[in-house]
Formats: structure tokens, sequence, C-alpha cells
């Protein structure tokens, strides 16, 4: 038997830091919201017991530090199940992108595999063991929008953004979360308005949404890696509504009301930046 299942990205409108835990971990709060960027995750049945992971990115890992292996391991020595599975992923979103890729692949194929060896888990238990792969797998196996704390596993749903085009730009380069946390100086940062930005998605005022963008992490991507801050300048340019960095980066997207608008600001960008992605905002859960 094989199963196909989507795997979008998403992006953070508000990412606020606010200590170091005892656990060595950060404590968040967050904004996180579903896009129309996704992998597509093929799971096929096999009878050897194995677990095969195959992706054409030579950037995907194909052992046990691919997420979406990790994912499959678990649930196989946990509830004790004799089959196998391949796993092939076809990326689309860009990897290490600060997009969670690898996290919405691994949710995926919690989700898939819990249909296809009729596991039985609910979506509440498939997110409490995502938790156990990534911070972020949690809010990947729900989707839609949410107010993500703790260390990114403690969701709670909020209402969708309104409606709105999503231009992303990636720079040719990876960042590491582990780095940017590293240079975080934790008693010098402007802590974005997080939770005016849950009254914003609940008022669907655009606008109000647009002015409470931040992310705490921009400014360390941003100081060492000059490409990021590049981008973010030419997004502004060409008349994005709000532009922010995603996650701990290096990707940079900007909110766009109206199609003309994002056409130039797509345009603009793709003669600056190889990766440039024009999407719209999904926001609302979607029920596999």
């Amino acid at each position: 038997m094989k199963l196909s299942m989507k795997a979008p990205a998403k992006i953070n409108l508000s990412l606020d830091v606010l200590g170091k835990r005892p656990d060595g971990f950060h404590e968040v709060e967050m904004i996180m919201t579903t896009i129309d960027l996704s992998d597509r995750i093929e799971l096929e049945d096999r009878y050897d017991g194995k677990i095969y992971v195959s992706s054409h990115n030579r950037y995907v890992p194909d052992d046990q530090r691919n997420l979406a292996y990790q994912a499959a391991q678990l649930l196989k020595e946990r509830f004790k199940v004799s089959r196998g599975v391949t796993i092939t992923i076809t990326k689309i979103i860009p990897v290490a992108a600060g997009l969670a890729g690898g996290s919405s692949d691994a949710a995926a194929t919690l989700k898939g595999l819990n249909r296809l060896w009729n596991l039985g888990l609910s979506v509440d238990q498939l997110a409490e063991i995502g938790a156990e792969i990534g911070s972020d797998v949690s809010f990947c196996v729900y989707g839609g929008t949410a107010l993500a704390t703790g260390r990114g596993e403690v969701i709670q749903h909020i209402d969708h953004p309104p409606k709105c085009w999503v231009v992303l730009a990636k720079p040719e380069l990876g960042v590491s979360t582990a780095e940017v946390y590293r240079n975080l100086n934790l008693k010098n940062i402007e802590h974005p308005d997080v939770h005016g930005m849950v009254d914003a998605l609940k008022e669907k005022d655009y606008d109000k949404m647009c002015n409470l963008v931040g992310n705490v992490l921009e400014a360390v991507t941003l100081n060492l890696y000059p490409e990021v801050s590049q981008i973010k300048e030419q997004m502004i340019k060409f008349g994005a509504d709000a532009v922010l960095m995603s996650g701990s980066g290096p990707t940079v997207f900007g909110l766009v009301q109206y199609d003309s608008r994002m056409q130039r600001v797509y345009n603009g960008l793709k003669g600056f930046c190889d990766k440039v992605y024009a999407v719209r905002i999904i926001g609302e859960r979607v029920v596999d």
C-alpha cells in the first residue's frame, strides 16, 4: 500500500524568546501559520521491517539525521510495528531555510504512518510524539495558525490571518539555528507584541498584522549574514506591506495584499535572488 501526503511550510508572524530553560532549550512565544508551499511525502509499506528514505535533493539526509526517518523509527519502536516503510521526499520547500521543511516532513510521516500502519492515534497523540522529534513538529502535525509556547511544542490554535500573498526569498546559504541562538543577547532584545498579533488576527485587521510582525532572531541573523539584510532591503524597496525573516532564517518573507503589487515584488526579487516564491497563506487547519 502507498500513501501520498502534503507537508506545508510555515512562516513566523511573531517570534519572541523569553529566556533560557533549565533543560537547555529557550522559552519561546511565537505565532506560526502554514503557507501554500509544500513538500510531497510518499509512504510505501515494506515487509522487511526496514526504514528507507529517498530524495533527489542532495541536502536531504537518508539516515537517522532525517526527521521523517526519526518519525518512522519512533512509531515503529513505540508501537512494536514489524513492517517497514520507504519514505520518498520530493522537496519543494528549501532546506535549512527557517520554514520548518524537515519538521513538516516528519509531521506528514507521522500522520501518514498512523493510517498506513492502522495505529489509531489521535492528532493530539501524534503532536505529542512529534514534540520528541523537534520543537516545530507538533505545530506541523496540526497545521493552521497557532500560538506556540514552551520550546515551541505547546500549541494553542488561534484565528487565521486575513488572506494575502506571501513572497519568499531564500539566499544560497544555510543558517544554523543553534548558532543564531548562541549569538542572541537575551538582555538586549526588543520583544515583539505577540498578544497584539493574536488580537490583529482575531480582528482580521491586515494593516495591524503588518505593523506587528516581529522576530527577535532576525537582528542576529542579519548581523551574521549580510546577504539576508540585503534581501530584506530589496523586498521593502519593491513595496511589500510587511517584511520579516522567518524562524532563524535565512528566508525573508513579504506580506502583500494585492496581486499587482505581489507581481512587482516577486519580479524585482527574481533578479536579485535565485529562490523566490509567491504563495498564499493557508492559515486554516486542513484535516488529512
